[in-house]
């Protein structure tokens, strides 16, 4: 039986293997770290998150990432189960402890008896073999020159960028509270999930023109930095600069939105603008400042950010950042099963395909895992029904997707087939979503009972 091969040791890399392994194919990983670094990672450990500690929405049944967690969960996924294992309180969301997370992925990982890990870098594209692609957006120079060579087509890149994190215990509480938006939670950890620090309208306006005017990352190797040709960054995760520049209260209705949220220490008052922070670690000793992805330079960084109230003495674990990302144009490039057209023996997975998140590039790996394993089994299994969350991750990035403004995707409803019988419009989303999630678990359910009838 062949080996499958995988590049890449990120959440699509981790979920790949995993899947892959107990259907019983030997698996390799190959992953560049500790040997060969990136920007943005900081450990050797599988499965890293670089950028936010969150999962985003757990709610299955009106959320379709929620959903996309159901999937995966139903699946046996190993990322999923390690996330849920070492999750944190965070409202309605699924958030974890960064470190013990990716600690747990990797012996998880290392204990299988199905797979092995090398610490290499992989620089070209194998033409035999049965290989993923799970390399995430921070794909190497040289593999990515070879993938350009095999595609015949430019890849695609945008701008990404992280968000600081701060020590908890240099977090002014006699200014801030803890209180998740509109007390949403079922205990009360959840429902004080997030520190909130509020802000004047004199506050937000002087925060405003020194986020303005702060020194910011210059670009370089002829990166687009203005029109006509923007800088084309990911709209789900824009740098608070590139936000305040659309619009000065854009803050306001975006990551600083002072609604569903009542001020401890002052309930009569109504915050102008509110800036939140998310426990980042299980000890609660660091935590995540929402929405705050920044291009600032580190010491232009601090001084604003210590600009907002309760974060006058805060002291950084991490400073944010800016990084280019790399996708390729997955709907010109892949067959239905992930497959590079060009070269058949190779998948693609991952945030590399122009999924965006951990959870799309987790359950993208999953797919590409359990499809290459049939096909080393000699049973090869369709693609989910697009029903399914991930069925209409997949059609999207493989065909559903117009090729010239492919751009990367979280997945959301509007990426499903339409729920016969309901009628669009507000009033009825919530019936919609419902009927939307019901549809896409039987579908899955059905999917992996013929998968595993097939794989028999």
């Amino acid at each position: 039986m062949s080996i499958l091969h995988i590049i890449g040791g990120g959440m699509a890399g981790s979920e790949a293997a995993w899947q892959a392994a107990n259907s019983g194919v030997q698996v390799v990983i190959h992953e560049m770290r500790p040997s060969v670094g990136t920007f943005a990672h900081k450990t050797g450990n599988l499965a890293e998150m670089v950028c936010s500690n969150s999962f985003r929405s757990d709610d299955d049944e009106q959320n379709a990432v929620g959903l996309l967690h159901w999937e995966m969960r139903a699946a046996d996924g190993l990322i999923m189960a390690m996330a849920d294992t070492h999750a944190l309180p965070a409202g309605g969301a699924l958030a974890v402890d960064r470190e013990r997370f990716a600690e747990a992925v990797t012996r998880k990982l290392h204990a299988h008896p199905n797979i092995s890990i090398s610490s290499e870098e992989i620089t070209d594209l194998p033409s035999s073999g049965c290989w993923i692609v799970a390399t995430g957006p921070l794909t190497s120079a040289a593999l990515g020159d070879s993938i350009r060579k095999a595609t015949g087509a430019e890849a695609l890149a945008f701008f990404d960028a992280i968000a600081p994190i701060i020590y908890a215990d240099t977090i002014d509480m006699n200014v801030a509270w803890k209180q998740s938006r509109y007390d949403k939670g079922e205990t009360e950890d959840e429902q004080k999930a997030y520190l909130n620090c509020p802000m004047t309208r004199d506050e937000y306006e002087a925060f405003i023109d020194a986020l303005l005017a702060a020194d910011k990352t210059e670009f370089r190797d002829g990166e687009a930095t203005s029109t006509p040709d923007p800088t084309p960054y990911f709209d789900g995760c824009l740098p608070i600069e590139v936000m305040a520049e659309r619009g000065r209260e854009t803050l306001r209705f975006g990551p600083m939105k002072p609604v569903g949220l009542t001020n401890a220490h002052k309930p009569d008052h109504k915050p102008y603008a509110v800036v939140q922070l998310r426990r980042d670690n299980k000890l609660g000793t660091l935590y995540n400042m929402v929405g705050f992805q920044t291009k600032m330079k580190y010491g232009s960084q601090a001084a604003v950010f210590k600009m907002i109230p309760g974060l006058n003495d805060a002291s950084f674990a991490r400073l944010g950042g800016i990084h280019r990302n790399t996708f390729i144009n997955s709907p010109t490039l892949l067959d239905d099963q992930m497959r590079l057209r060009a070269r058949p023996n190779i998948r693609f997975a991952g945030q590399i395909t122009g999924v965006e998140g951990y959870v799309e590039s987790a359950a993208m790996g999953l797919l590409a895992g359990r499809m290459a394993a049939a096909e080393i089994r000699g049973a090869p299994i369709p693609a989910p029904p697009p029903e399914t969350a991930m069925g209409a991750l997949v059609h999207h990035i493989t065909g559903g997707a117009e090729a010239k403004t492919f751009q990367p995707m979280n997945v959301n409803f509007g990426l499903f087939p339409p729920a016969e019988g309901l009628k669009p419009g507000r009033r009825g989303r919530k019936d919609r979503y419902k009927a939307y999630t019901d549809r896409a678990k039987a579908a899955w359910s059905g999917w992996l009972q013929q998968a595993a009838l097939d794989a028999a």
